[in-house]
């Protein structure tokens, strides 16, 4: 399992192969040094388990300190997570002044750890001289005497397995495989990933199945959003929302009234009897119904009507109380057609011919089927969904109230006739009262289909604001993803669905250049006095000027750079990393490089810079450069916090021409030199350096550019031999006081918290 989980490790950032990683934040704990040095030892024993079976030499040191570190991300790109403070400078020095397979600690982390490992002295302060101007002691720990076991919880969760661990003991090799297997630093991730994925989603997945149950059919969660009685949304905009919702059913429905009153009147033409008035009310009642309906429909099939007819349409549509207003007179015309043919009837009645052998083309002998026409015209006043529940059941009761008066007061002496021939009684009662049973039950039905209409409407809101959500939490973690990755590199994990999560992005470069700028004043400057809040106040200044920083690689002229990172108040930038970019064999110098050109412009800009930020800030920092030329690997690190880098033997350079340079000037290797000659810059030779790994290096400062770019022949004239001591004179580093000068600018949040930190590198590391 991995180690960074069991041990509640945080990892900061990778620099060259000396690995980051801190306890302790960004929640604090009081066990944060043992935890610190249990995973030292985890690492120890790793490295010796490769050593073992893939007959490496490579070896580790590792430094860990206790104390307090400020956390946050500095500029304005290529965000990453880091931690500040003097006492991260001392587990630095720490790790620095260790030996390779021990655990060095600093006096402080010893107090943290209980006594639960022996210890023995190391004497890192003879070693280190800032550990000794700290006046810190140091030890190496020597073996465990109080075993690791993980919390009962961690272990109830699934997320560590129990474990007892001794530094003495022998560890069997299926174990080892088992903890420190060759795995790529993605496979780390997703274990990591998948472990918590697999708990915290079976339980989220059993709590949303729950709330389902619970809220099943939608009606919980909808009294939550309404008014009992009317069913309107509490939240206003809601109901706003609902009332000009338009669904293609709605208007469909209008259409159910012209059709009812189609076999209403078909009925009557069988089976009642048919007069002028009736068929003057249905001609006119059925002309009205198919009006509206055509304005209701007209919006939907634009090619069957005319432009004014379908502009109608759109317009009454749109507007609220116009679609009610047609909804509700189509019910009431197709009601008041079949209370027309009810007084048509009762004029044809009378008590002398109710005979079955009269003629029924002028006698009503059967009035009950007004009551069951009744029924239709309540069916299809239940059908238009453009007005509310409260609505359809006042225009029910509205028509069964007016059909069972003209039951009692108008055909009332027909129905009686009918009841001599059917040999039936109260017909009158019998048939209001099916009237008002049917206008309850479809009161029911008209207020369930308004809770259903309702329900699928919040639904859909929900959707709607849920996928907007996703959209734009899409938008941010793209965005997040193109400011911590190049964009090259943010389009080949964003852009390629077809990528599986645990391949690794790596690419080679074989004409790069590399630059190095750090600000050698900065640590005079930063002070962790309560005037400066800690040294916060310090990082928000050092944030304003790495964002001016950035700010100038917005520009478009210096879209081919690309930061790397930042390192303290080391800046770190790359040219030639397009991977869009091709060279051909036969290009010239000028071509093939030209980007390392840009990067030295660059350079320039950021001197610039630095010097209109002391002006506004009454300071006087100065920028100490190196840049170096040639192939690299570049390549993202980790699948759930990517960390994009690159690695080479040209970068270590370019930080070596930084690190032994001078302030104010530009250190360049005699290589570069020879290529940035054909861009008319000019330099000046220092001499032989002492490079680490390289041995000596004949190095330049690049003091200027003339105004033509001189030939290859003419290369020598751009050079001036002067002796190194008089280099020095690039500039004299003042003194800075610590007290942070305002200014404006862009401002970065920042957290404080006491942690311990571990580093730990392989015993040859580059100097990043």
């Amino acid at each position: 399992m991995n180690p960074l989980l069991r041990y509640h490790q945080l990892r900061i950032k990778i620099l060259g192969d000396c690995y980051y990683c801190i306890s302790g934040a960004p929640q604090e704990r009081p066990d944060h040094a043992v935890l610190c040095v249990h995973m030292g030892l985890s690492m120890v024993k790793a490295i010796k388990y490769v050593q073992q079976t893939c007959n490496s030499p490579v070896d580790m040191r590792v430094g860990i300190h206790t104390g307090a570190v400020l956390a946050g991300v500095l500029g304005q790109t290529q965000w990453q997570f880091d931690v500040y403070s003097k006492d991260v400078e001392l587990a630095n020095k720490m790790e620095s002044s260790g030996k390779p397979g021990k655990v060095h600690i600093s006096e402080k982390t010893l107090s943290f750890l209980n006594d639960e490992f022996e210890v023995e002295p190391a004497y890192g302060e003879k070693r280190e001289e800032t550990l000794r101007m700290a006046g810190m002691k140091t030890y190496f720990i020597v073996k465990v005497l109080k075993p690791f076991k993980p919390s009962k919880s961690a272990v109830r969760n699934g997320n560590i397995h129990e474990d007892s661990q001794n530094y003495d003991s022998d560890i069997e090799a299926k174990e080892l495989d088992e903890e420190f297997e060759c795995t790529s630093p993605q496979e780390e991730e997703n274990q990591m990933l998948n472990s918590e994925k697999n708990t915290n989603g079976s339980e989220d997945f059993k709590k949303q199945l729950r709330k389902e149950l619970i809220n099943k059919g939608g009606l919980s969660t909808l009294s939550n959003h309404t008014t009992c009685f009317t069913l309107s949304f509490k939240s206003a905009k809601k109901e706003k929302d609902f009332n000009h919702n338009k669904e293609t059913a709605a208007t469909v429905s209008l259409l159910g009234c012209p059709v009812v009153l189609l076999f209403i009147s078909v009925a009557q033409f069988i089976i009642l009897p048919r007069d002028e008035l009736s068929i003057l009310s249905f001609t006119t009642g059925f002309t009205i119904l198919v009006i509206f309906s055509v304005i209701a429909i007209a919006e939907l099939l634009p090619s069957l009507f005319f432009k004014e007819i379908v502009q109608c349409s759109v317009t009454a549509s749109n507007i609220l109380w116009v679609r009610r207003l047609l909804a509700a007179v189509e019910i009431l015309v197709l009601a008041s057609v079949n209370a027309v043919d009810m007084v048509s009837c009762d004029i044809s009645s009378s008590p002398l011919n109710c005979t079955a052998g009269g003629d029924t083309t002028t006698i009503c002998l059967y009035p009950s089927y007004f009551s069951y026409f009744c029924v239709l015209v309540l069916v299809a006043a239940s059908l238009p969904t453009q007005i509310s529940h409260l609505i359809k059941i006042g225009i029910f009761f509205v028509v069964v109230a007016l059909h069972c008066a003209m039951n009692f007061f108008v055909v009332s002496t027909a129905l009686e006739c009918e009841e001599n021939l059917e040999n039936d009684v109260y017909l009158v009662l019998k048939r209001s009262t099916m009237l008002v049973c049917v206008a309850l039950a479809l009161s029911f039905l008209a207020r369930h289909v308004e809770k259903a209409t309702r329900v699928l409407f919040q639904w859909k809101t929900e959707v709607e604001e849920q996928r907007e959500k996703a959209s734009d939490i899409g938008r941010r973690n793209e965005a997040l993803v193109y400011n911590i990755l190049p964009p090259h590199v943010a389009v080949h994990f964003l852009g390629n669905r077809k990528r599986q999560h645990e391949e690794l992005y790596s690419q080679s470069y074989a004409e790069v250049g590399v630059l190095f700028a750090s600000m050698p004043n900065f640590s005079d400057f930063y002070s962790e006095e309560s005037v400066n809040n800690q040294g916060l106040e310090c990082l928000r200044f050092l944030n304003e000027v790495i964002s001016d920083f950035d700010a100038i690689l917005q520009l478009p002229r210096f879209q081919d750079i690309i930061k790397i990172k930042t390192i303290g108040s080391t800046y770190m930038a790359a040219s030639g990393l397009n991977p869009s970019r091709t060279v051909k064999p036969d290009d010239s110098v000028q071509v093939r490089w030209a980007h390392l050109a840009l990067l030295v412009e660059f350079a320039f800009e950021l001197k610039t810079a630095l010097h209109g930020i002391n002006e506004q800030s009454f300071n006087h920092f100065v920028l100490k450069m190196g840049i170096n030329h040639g192939p690299i690997t570049a390549g993202v690190i980790g699948a759930r916090k990517p960390h994009y880098d690159i690695w080479g033997n040209s970068v270590n350079v370019a930080s070596r021409m930084e690190s032994t340079g001078k302030a104010g000037c530009i250190q360049v290797t005699e290589e570069t030199c020879k290529i940035l000659q054909h861009y008319g810059y000019i330099f000046e030779q220092r001499g032989l350096v002492t490079v680490k790994g390289k041995g000596q290096l004949m190095t330049y400062y690049l003091i200027g550019k003339g105004d033509v770019p001189p030939s290859i022949s003419t290369e020598s004239n751009l050079v001036t031999t002067k002796p190194e001591n008089s280099a020095g004179e690039c500039v004299e580093i003042p003194a800075i006081s610590p007290t942070v000068q305002s200014r404006e600018g862009t401002t970065q949040e920042f957290s404080e918290t006491n942690v311990s930190k571990s580093d730990e590198t392989c015993e040859v590391r580059d100097n990043l």
